[in-house]
């Protein structure tokens, strides 16, 4: 039987940098993964580029049953820290927008870069490594693998979480927790397309690829950004982002010219002189503000005909409202399948802030996404990821 002073199962993110922290230490570490290659979701993240954090990251933009969890990990491990990282190895990187920093070239310079530091720290990575079982053994833990049984006094589990599954996502480490004891919330899909019913599809699918900039909101929170109609619902930034927070039977309000008041917008140009907008359709006008196709689609769904200045001011009423306020009703998600997150996770009552340390069971740590705690879009996650490896691997 081999022995380690760290297993660390899964090499992704969170988990490359754990092991990276806890070998710097001097401490004898091991990464298993099943995967062939290390850093998947690395790899295709940002588009091939790697959104790898976001400099404004604070416990704000996270999704918990404790969101002021993270402060700890954030605040001794931040997004300045990672990007010295990236800078100490010349990946060059740019700012997309509102904090999110990207690599210039790959996103496998960010994985190449993780693997060099393990090596340098002497943490030895063991790939297409099915984890078999994991018990305990004495005051730590034997993990049995095709290739044998390792022991180590400390195991960090890193093995995300549903989101992705033929990336290899698994539900791994919610199974872990509950064999050892550690209370789950519940788990959903998370930054994830939004799916609609056959018959709510109708006024939806005539505007697959139609994409605009717009509000959508549930449940009081909401996000502007870009919207993407589909042929089975909705996606882009904005719906990614309220899709973490939507729960089945709610609706998603959607505002399709966030800043613009439509029908006074229209009212207006109903009294244009000569050959305004008046003389044209409301469907014309409406263009000034929406694709074509949307404008179209909104005037039929509030029933209005003629031309733009026979129409009344409640008629533009039902018209700014299909724009400003249109109400619609998910049946779904995409699922896992297409999610980027995991929502929910180990509950982080039953962890140590500081370390990531199961209060209950000594030797054992949480990390990433496999913990109840889900970022925003826009590099949160990477940085959740970070933080949280870090903070582990000064402990474990």
């Amino acid at each position: 039987m081999e022995t380690f002073d760290v297993i660390v199962l899964g090499a992704g993110a969170a988990g490359m940098i754990c092991a990276i922290e806890a070998a710097r230490r001097g401490r004898r570490v091991v990464v298993l993964d099943h995967a062939a290659a290390p850093g998947e979701k690395i790899r295709i993240s940002g588009g091939g580029r790697c959104n790898f954090t976001n400099l404004g990251t604070d416990w704000r933009h996270f999704l918990s049953r404790n969101p002021r969890f993270a402060i700890s990990a954030l605040s001794r491990f931040g997004p300045r820290d990672f990007l010295a990282r990236i800078e100490a190895a010349g990946i060059a990187w740019h700012e997309k927008a509102a904090g999110q920093l990207f690599c210039d070239g790959s996103a496998r310079q960010v994985v190449a870069l993780l693997v060099a530091q393990m090596a340098e720290a002497s943490a030895s990575l063991r790939l297409s490594c099915p984890v078999r079982s994991v018990t305990r053994r004495g005051a730590g833990f034997a993990v049995g693998t095709g290739a044998g049984t390792i022991a180590a006094a400390a195991l960090v589990v890193a093995t995300g979480g549903k989101s992705i599954p033929k990336m290899g996502a698994t539900g791994f480490a919610h199974e872990l927790a509950r064999q050892f004891g550690l209370p789950l919330t519940q788990t959903r899909p998370g930054l994830v397309p939004l799916t609609f019913a056959e018959q709510a599809l109708v006024p939806i699918r005539p505007l697959a690829g139609v994409s605009l900039t717009a509000r959508a909101e549930t449940g009081g929170t909401a996000f502007e950004d870009g919207l993407l109609f589909t042929h089975r619902g909705l996606s882009g930034p904005a719906i990614l982002q309220v899709s973490s927070y939507w729960r089945e039977g709610t609706p998603v309000t959607l505002d399709l010219s966030p800043g613009t008041d439509i029908a006074r917008a229209l009212a207006a140009a109903r009294q244009e002189p000569g050959q305004g907008a008046g003389r044209g359709s409301p469907a014309q006008a409406l263009a000034r503000y929406l694709p074509e196709r949307l404008a179209a689609a909104a005037v039929a769904r509030a029933g209005l005909a003629g031309r733009l200045a026979d129409q009344s001011n409640a008629a533009l009423d039902r018209l700014g409202a299909a724009v400003n306020s249109w109400q619609v009703m998910p049946v779904g998600t995409e699922g896992y399948r297409t999610a980027e997150v995991t929502v929910g996770g180990v509950d982080t009552e039953a962890l140590d802030a500081r370390t990531m340390a199961a209060r209950q069971v000594p030797g054992l740590y949480f990390v990433g996404e496999a913990v109840d705690m889900t970022g925003w879009l826009g590099g949160y996650n990477f940085q959740w990821a970070w933080s949280s490896g870090w903070a582990a691997g000064q402990a474990a």
